[in-house]
């Protein structure tokens, strides 16, 4: 899908980024993308009910989620071609083709319909995606919109470090810019204004002394 100005340039940038980085992601990412599995044991969906992982990447977060709350559905989407070969092999490594669903889309201009066939979803969880998407803060809003009564969202990512030392912020941020990755500074801003545009109900939560930050939103049931 393309939907904003760059879409195609963001993909081809992915592509070129991840088509071998992807064969080692998961081994490296784990020592520092911090609270995804938290992220994943509060997901908590109703039976039966629909999770989407917007900017799944190798289908990790979705494999470990489908594990942990078996009697929901799982999608995911991600812009990288090369991402989502690496996750099509590892949901069918792991069994688990018949309950998640892959589709590549963009996070800027995405409509759950048109990717699943979905009305709504009961969760939408964002993990360490947002500080690689220009589109970021129209992902947000999307995945919102689509949240079904009741539904949440879900969203971790880097912080900016506000209780840590400077030069690990600075030695850091230019590891992960190097990579395309920007933290957010301005997310709790953004998370707040969209629930107040939707009706919803915000939250956010710093830890680890600021290197993650984790926020939501939910719908009103």
């Amino acid at each position: 899908m393309s939907g904003h100005a760059g879409a195609a340039d963001q993909k081809g940038l992915m592509d070129a980024t991840y088509a071998l980085h992807r064969h080692f992601y998961d081994l490296t990412r784990k020592f520092y993308l911090l609270g995804r599995d938290r992220l994943i044991r509060e997901l908590a969906p109703p039976p039966g009910g629909t999770v989407l992982e917007v900017g799944c990447g190798t289908a990790r977060n979705l494999i470990v989620a489908a594990k942990r709350w078996p009697n929901a559905r799982f999608h995911g989407f991600d812009i990288s071609e090369a991402m989502l070969d690496t996750a099509r092999k590892s949901v069918a490594k792991h069994g688990l083709s018949d309950k998640i669903t892959l589709a590549q889309g963009d996070a800027g201009a995405f409509d759950v319909s048109t990717l699943f066939g979905l009305n709504q979803v009961d969760r939408v969880f964002m993990s360490y995606t947002l500080s690689m998407i220009p589109p970021w803060k129209e992902a947000i809003a999307l995945g919102a919109k689509a949240l079904a009564p009741g539904g949440s969202l879900h969203i971790v990512d880097f912080g900016q470090y506000e209780r840590l030392p400077g030069f690990a912020k600075r030695f850091h941020f230019k590891e992960l810019n190097a990579f395309h990755v920007y933290p957010r500074a301005d997310l709790r801003a953004v998370v707040e204004a969209i629930a107040a545009e939707q009706g919803l109900t915000a939250s956010f939560r710093p830890a680890l002394r600021g290197y993650t930050w984790s926020a939501g939103l939910t719908r009103p049931a």
